[in-house]
């Protein structure tokens, strides 16, 4: 066991943990931070999908020790009030449908939109690739993209 102290949505979070605890379930079996989901547990589907000082990463894979002092955001994290562009945009696309992987298409959405804030078509399939949505949602989600990329 090893002490970290994880800033996670930007608050503190002291944890006492096998350094080799993937943060998906840190997250999840220690901070009650739930939106974060378990798909295929080998970065592969995109389900646990967080941001790593910004940048998309799978937390299914990601070691505790790994984190070091950067900073990890959640769904949770992402608004306060669920009012992001990206959230919004969902929502007027109704880009859900049993929702499961939402919350890791979110994220790789957001992320996809702050290193390029107008992507093309092609660029938002490459970004979100990774991703996989078992409803078959990518129009959707690609028209959400477009539409939170204008805000």
């Amino acid at each position: 066991m090893a002490k970290y102290n994880l800033k996670i949505n930007g608050k503190i979070r002291p944890v006492d943990l096998d350094p080799s605890t993937p943060i998906l379930w840190v997250l999840r079996d220690h901070l009650n931070l739930p939106g974060t989901k378990f798909g295929c547990g080998m970065a592969q589907c995109g389900a646990c999908t967080v941001h790593l000082d910004g940048k998309a990463v799978r937390s299914c894979v990601l070691p505790v020790s790994a984190i070091g002092k950067q900073e990890i955001t959640t769904i949770e994290g992402l608004s306060a009030n669920g009012d992001h562009p990206v959230q919004k945009a969902w929502l007027e696309h109704d880009v859900a449908q049993c929702g499961y992987c939402q919350s890791g298409q979110i994220m790789s959405a957001v992320a996809l939109l702050k290193s390029n804030p107008h992507p093309s078509d092609a660029d938002i399939e490459a970004g979100m690739s990774g991703n996989i949505c078992r409803c078959g949602t990518y129009l959707r989600i690609k028209e959400a993209i477009k539409t939170a990329s204008k805000v």
